[in-house]
């Protein structure tokens, strides 16, 4: 397997097998992400979708998730913050 030098960790390590997504996106992050920070972003992206209660077949969330994955991939843009205080006293 091929190193890529990352452009999140700053170091070189193993590259993704294939583009994650069918899209100039997609180029860019395996052309410039390693499997490393791509497995962090999929946990952050997880734990965005569970917060924020996404339904990831809606345009404006696949806009959001998109946004929030270049700001946590190559710090451009922001990207959102969980509020983890409210963990365990969310009733429904």
């Amino acid at each position: 397997m091929a190193d890529v030098a990352c452009v999140r960790c700053g170091q070189t390590n193993p590259q993704l097998s294939r583009p994650p997504l069918r899209n100039e996106l997609g180029e860019r992050v395996f052309n410039s992400i390693c499997e490393r920070c791509w497995g962090e972003w999929l946990r952050y992206q997880t734990a965005l979708i569970n917060h924020y209660g996404l339904d990831v077949r809606e345009p404006q969330a696949k806009e959001f998730l998109m946004a929030n994955m270049e700001g946590f991939l190559f710090k451009q843009g922001g990207t959102e913050e969980i509020d983890t205080s409210q963990q365990g006293k969310i009733s429904w």
